[in-house]
Parts: structure tokens; C-alpha cells; sequence
């Protein structure tokens, strides 16, 4: 089993850049990278949209979960960009921080919104939506998921991921 205290979990809104920061980190620390929903679309052998539409949000909250809790056994150490949702659901962030150290990627909505106006159509909550309809939901989401993503042990703005700040996480765990 590996030391799963030094792996890392990125949470945040859709649109924070947790898979690119999840990317760049891994390189620098020599980790594995995952993504959560690169993780389910191999499991399930469909879309992120069609696993929604299909089987419901309920679903694909219980198979995040069980991927995440499969990833808790795995031997070498990895950085995991996870989905939006995942720490609000099934008591995942009690999970994350019991299992790794875990960074909230806090951007601000006009930053989340212009990147989603931008993959609208690959993101299953967004491709029905007006630009206003976005841009009100990105709002609802951040507040209702902020008391969660608060909990992460480490609170940043993408622009703020440095290598000095990387080395500074990995030493204090």
C-alpha cells in the first residue's frame, strides 16, 4: 500500500483548472496523474454527458465515490484532479482529507464563467444552458459547494500554484 497521505486531491469548480494544474504538478513532484472523470469514462465506456442523461446525477455521484475509494488502495502515489461535485457528496471530503492532502483551486466566477462559456457542450450541467443560465448557475453551485471546498487544507487561485509553493505542501505533510 502506498504512503496515501502524500497524494494530492484538487478540488474545485468545473472550469478551475484542476485537471491542467493536476498535469503540471505531477510533473513536478514525479507523481502519477489521474482524473476523475477520465477515471469513469473508462469504467463505464461512455461520456461524462451520456453516463448523466443515461443513468442519472445519483449514478455518476455513487461512481465517483467507489473510484475514489478504489484509488485509496492504489501503490504509487498520484495527484487526482477530482470532479466539481465530488466533495459535496457521499462524505468525500471527510474521505479526501483523511487520504491525502487536499487543495481547493478557488477561482473566481468570472474566470469560471469564461472558461465554461468555452466547453459548454462537454460539460453535462452546463450544454442546456443560456449564457445568463450559466453564469446564475456557476453562482448557485460555488455557494452551495463553497462550505465544502473550504475544508480542503490548502485554499489557492491557480495563479498562485508555484513549485515553491508544491515543495512547501509536500514538505509540511
Amino acid at each position: 500500500m502506498n504512503n496515501s497521505s502524500s497524494n494530492i486531491f484538487l478540488t474545485g469548480m468545473m472550469g478551475s483548472g484542476k485537471s491542467y494544474w493536476g498535469k503540471v504538478i505531477s510533473e513536478m513532484i514525479h507523481y502519477k496523474f489521474v482524473d476523475m472523470d477520465d477515471l469513469l469514462i473508462q469504467q463505464e465506456g461512455k461520456t461524462i454527458n451520456e453516463i448523466f442523461s443515461e443513468k442519472g446525477e445519483q449514478y455518476f455521484r455513487d461512481k465517483e465515490t467507489e473510484i475514489l475509494i478504489q484509488s485509496f488502495n492504489w501503490k504509487d502515489n498520484f495527484v487526482m484532479a477530482t470532479g466539481g461535485g465530488l466533495p459535496c457528496f457521499n462524505n468525500n471530503m471527510k474521505q479526501l482529507n483523511e487520504q491525502g492532502i487536499t487543495i481547493w483551486i478557488n477561482e473566481p466566477v468570472v474566470v469560471l464563467y469564461e472558461r465554461l462559456l468555452k466547453e459548454k457542450s462537454h460539460r453535462p450541467l452546463l450544454k442546456d444552458l443560456s449564457e445568463d443560465g450559466i453564469k446564475e448557475f456557476i453562482q448557485i453551485k460555488l455557494t452551495e459547494r463553497t462550505p465544502y471546498y473550504n475544508q480542503a487544507k490548502y485554499i489557492v487561485s491557480g495563479k498562485d500554484i508555484t513549485p515553491e509553493f508544491i515543495h512547501q505542501i509536500i514538505i509540511n505533510h
